[in-house]
């Protein structure tokens, strides 16, 4: 991969105050991306400043990916704080990577409420952010379109998990929505992929019990969890001209879990 590889280019990583997003934000950044993040969460801010302390520029953006308002204002802004800075004044790279855990359970005992939030963030909200970003793409001054998407899947969106039903229905989805779109968009030049991460080293998994810790490792052939650079290094390739035929395709980042 070339070292700048996103020169020029302007990217959108949606929650991206932690974890997988923060380690894709900063790697993009590094290899010359103006990068863009909407999240909720203020900490992105930090990311920002991590970013912009080592030479690269960046823009935090409150955005509730849910609502379509919200998301639609996140693209144009990006596109117009890209452009301010030579850019081509388009979404280039959108990693649509927001989402959230889910409460695990029977179906029988299902929360409403709980599975439409869940759907609402980690399906629907990747729908939107892929809608608004490809609406600047399919606009492109080259009259051909042009772009990378990046969706966040899960492990649990390719095979079962007992007890996970929102998550691994919203996962899911996502995977085939990639699929769907990446056919769709592929005569335009505009590629769509996946990646399905496993488990991973996150603040989040950082404050469990050893012995959830312990079943999560011993689950892994390769014997340890993933890291979100590691996860990032996939997203980056992804979304670079190195990936220029491929399209459709969900990766999965697992350290062999779905081989198995």
């Amino acid at each position: 991969m070339a070292l700048s590889p996103f020169a020029g280019r302007t990217a959108v990583i949606t929650g991206a105050a932690g974890g997988i997003g923060a380690a894709t934000a900063r790697m993009m950044a590094a290899r010359g991306a103006t990068v863009v993040i909407g999240d909720v969460d203020p900490r992105a801010e930090d990311v920002v400043a991590e970013i912009e302390a080592a030479g690269g520029r960046a823009l935090s953006v409150r955005c509730d990916v849910t609502d379509e308002d919200s998301v639609a204002a996140l693209m144009d802004v990006a596109a117009k704080f890209g452009g301010s800075a030579g850019g081509s004044g388009s979404v280039d790279v959108l990693v649509a990577n927001a989402g959230i855990a889910e409460r695990k359970g029977p179906l029988h005992e299902l929360d409403l409420d709980h599975w439409r939030t869940v759907l609402d963030i980690d399906l629907t909200g990747v729908a939107l952010s892929m809608k608004h970003a490809l609406r600047h793409m399919a606009a492109a001054d080259d009259g051909r379109g042009s772009g990378a998407v990046v969706a966040v899947s899960s492990i649990i969106g390719l095979v079962g998990q007992a007890g996970s039903g929102p998550y691994s229905a919203a996962k899911a989805g996502v995977a085939n929505l990639v699929r769907s779109a990446g056919l769709g968009y592929a005569p335009t030049g505009i590629r769509v992929n996946a990646v399905a991460p496993g488990y991973v080293e996150t603040p989040l998994t950082a404050k469990l019990d050893e012995s959830v810790r312990s079943q999560m490792t011993a689950r892994q052939p390769i014997g340890r969890l993933g890291t979100p650079e590691e996860v990032a290094e996939v997203i980056c390739f992804l979304a670079s001209d190195a990936a220029s035929f491929v399209t459709g395709a969900v990766w999965s980042v697992d350290g062999g879990y779905v081989a198995q």
